[in-house]
This record gives structure tokens, sequence and C-alpha cells, in this order.
């Protein structure tokens, strides 16, 4: 009887380690997929700003309020490449939200990886949005992808950087954003998730801004 108790005891103990075992492993599944919805939720939103912000500032180039400042549209691309270009818009103002009728400039562009050094994500880049001739002031939305495309009337590609911003009719623009902290520590889901760096991506082909087409 002494011995069978003995199996006993060690049978019942092997059952609980191995129940508590899984049990663990569930908890910490859960708070992995926890982790990576949260992950996932804030590179969606990220990516939702920069495109919100990126195709109402597109859509306006070479808008303004009195059209008698930039009567040709072919004028309204200043600079064009694929990583920057700088356009002529029109501001809105707190008192009207259609602008002020005074023509600005607006750029955009992505710095290189080096000046995004303090994120442990190595890929991501600041993205510049400087509106006239204010000092650019980078944003980290975790951007590693900014790629932009040109094409003309006939919907052929220009070369970049684009020698005649006055051919340019349509634009292709790539954004593809990461999640500023990697997954490599997942434990139970790294299996299935083989991407160090949550992404999002984003591609808005052929957008053509009405005042590049009145011509």
């Amino acid at each position: 009887m002494g011995s069978q108790t003995i199996l006993d005891l060690i049978a019942s103990t092997m059952v609980f380690g191995s129940l508590l075992l899984i049990a663990l492993r569930i908890n910490m599944g859960t708070a992995e997929n926890m982790q990576m919805y949260r992950g996932d939720l804030l590179v969606q939103q990220n990516l939702v700003e920069i495109t919100r912000l990126l195709e109402y500032d597109f859509k306006k180039i070479g808008y303004c309020k009195d059209p008698t400042k930039i009567s040709d549209p072919s004028q309204a691309i200043r600079y064009a490449d694929s990583i920057k270009i700088k356009f002529y818009t029109d501001f809105p103002t707190t008192a009207d939200p259609q602008g002020d009728g005074n023509l600005d400039s607006l750029t955009y562009y992505v710095g290189p990886t080096s000046e995004a050094s303090a994120t442990p994500n190595p890929s991501d880049r600041l993205l510049y949005r400087v509106e006239n001739n204010a000092t650019p002031v980078g944003v980290n939305l975790g951007v590693t992808v900014f790629d932009l495309k040109y094409f003309d009337s006939f919907r052929d590609s220009i070369a970049s950087p684009v020698v005649n911003c006055g051919l340019i009719q349509y634009m292709q623009i790539t954004i593809q954003v990461e999640n500023l902290a990697a997954t490599d520590t997942l434990i139970v889901n790294r299996a299935s998730f083989d991407r160090p760096y949550q992404t999002a991506y984003w591609r808005q082909v052929r957008l053509a801004a009405k005042n590049l087409r009145n011509r």
C-alpha cells in the first residue's frame, strides 16, 4: 500500500504539473495575442493619420482661393523626386477653411534612417511636412517607406528626379508603416508571426489633383 500511495502521489504531481504548464502557456498566449493586437491597432492608426493628411494636401496641389495667384497650373509643383515633393497650395485658416487667397508652399520628404536612431526599429524614418519656410520638424509615426512616382497626361512614367514638373498630371504614393517596437520577444506565437515589426501598407494609385488637370 505504501509504494502504491507513492506512485499515486507521483502521478498526481505529474498531472498537476502538466495542467499548470498548459494553463501558463494559455495565459502567455493570451497576453501575446493582446500585445500583437495592440501593435496592429497602433500601426493601422498611424497609417490612417498619415494617409488622410497626404490625400488632403496632395489633392490641393495648385489650389489657391485667389486663382490669379497661380493662373498656370503647370507651375504648381516646384520640385519632385521619389522621396520629396514641393508644391504650391493655399492653407486653410481659422476664419476661412478655403484659404486666405495667398500662395503657400508645402514640402513633404523623409529623412535617412539615422535620424530615427533613438527607436528600436532600424528602418523607420522621420516624415517631414514643411509649410512655407518654416523649420522642418519630423514626425515619427513608424514610416519605413515613402515612395512617389509621377506620370504624364498619357499615363507614362516620368523619371525621378523630375526635370520638367509641368508634365506631372498623376502621382502614385506608397506608404509603409511599421511598429516602433519589435515583436521578436514572443514565445508562444513566435512561429505564427514571422516579421519582427508589425506592418501596414497603403498605396494610392494615380492620384490626380484637379488643378493639375485644369490646363
